[in-house]
């Protein structure tokens, strides 16, 4: 069986006070595009987990990572042995902001689900998630959602276009804990709008003045890059520019897929170490 696991976007992330369990409260519309990265299920005596792709090197010495988890889990659950062998291929970077592991994790839980035929309800496997991950509960759905909580708490949001994107990543890693600690100004938790039904991509654009992502400050006070990726993004066009997550990856809403065409394919060539690629909101 092969599962798609898609690359996770926050249009915008709001930064709260820390909660008594450690957690800041949080408030994001999370979006997810067409590109990802691809897992392949098969029939086992015992679990392993095969690494692949352009980014598959980068997880060689985390064999124990959350795909290993979700697999653990979802069988001690079902009462059996998770006896598969997932081949990830990886084509989204590494620690980026865009939700890769997380969604990996969400992609192993409703792959496995289905392979296992298990008649599991989706809240048992939204509690599931939940233990692995902030994120993990929202890749589960991967469509376009309001997240508030520590990311946990998610709802269905109908409206956002499926709107041409540029994602580049400049192949840096940056700390979330560190980011976290140098966080200054931020708007907080509850003081956004959801969007309003039917939105065109210039309206889109338009809803993205009264938001940020409170993280993107100090992300490029750590990692300088951030701030000449948003730059370059925003030279070739773009409708607006933001840093997804923790970084570094940034993204473009453009107004057409051949203006978000073009622009990645010069961005590509003038910085052939970054990663770039062309997406679209699904």
């Amino acid at each position: 069986m092969k599962v798609f696991a898609p690359a996770k976007i926050n249009l915008f992330l709001h930064v709260g006070n820390r909660r008594d369990d450690g957690y800041h409260a949080l408030e994001s519309l999370v979006v997810f595009a067409d590109v990802g990265d691809e897992l392949l299920i098969e029939p086992a005596k015992a679990f392993s987990l095969v690494l692949d792709g352009p980014f598959g090197a980068k997880l060689a010495n985390e064999q124990d990572n959350l795909i290993a988890k979700a697999a653990r889990a979802l069988g001690a659950k079902a009462c059996r042995s998770p006896d598969v062998k997932i081949t990830l291929t990886k084509n989204l970077p590494v620690a980026s902001g865009i939700g890769g592991g997380s969604a990996d994790a969400a992609a192993t839980l409703r792959g496995l689900a289905q392979f296992w035929d298990l008649k599991i309800p989706h809240a048992e496997l939204h509690a599931i998630a939940e233990t692995l991950g902030s994120d993990v509960p929202a890749c589960l759905l991967s469509e376009t959602l309001w997240m508030t909580g520590r990311g946990e708490c998610i709802e269905p949001v109908a409206g956002v276009p499926p709107a041409p994107l540029v994602l580049v990543n400049p192949g840096v890693a940056v700390s979330t804990a560190q980011i976290f600690a140098n966080l200054k100004n931020r708007v907080g938790a509850g003081q956004a709008a959801k969007p309003k039904a039917d939105l065109s991509v210039l309206a889109l654009a338009d809803y993205f003045k009264s938001n940020r992502n409170d993280l993107e400050n100090p992300a490029r006070e750590i990692a300088p890059v951030i701030g000449e990726v948003l730059s370059v993004i925003a030279a070739q066009g773009a409708l607006r520019t933001r840093m997804s997550g923790s970084g570094a990856t940034c993204f473009g809403l453009f107004a057409d897929d051949k203006m978000a065409e073009e622009a990645a394919t010069k961005i590509a060539n003038n910085h052939p170490d970054w990663w770039v690629t062309k997406a679209r909101i699904v």
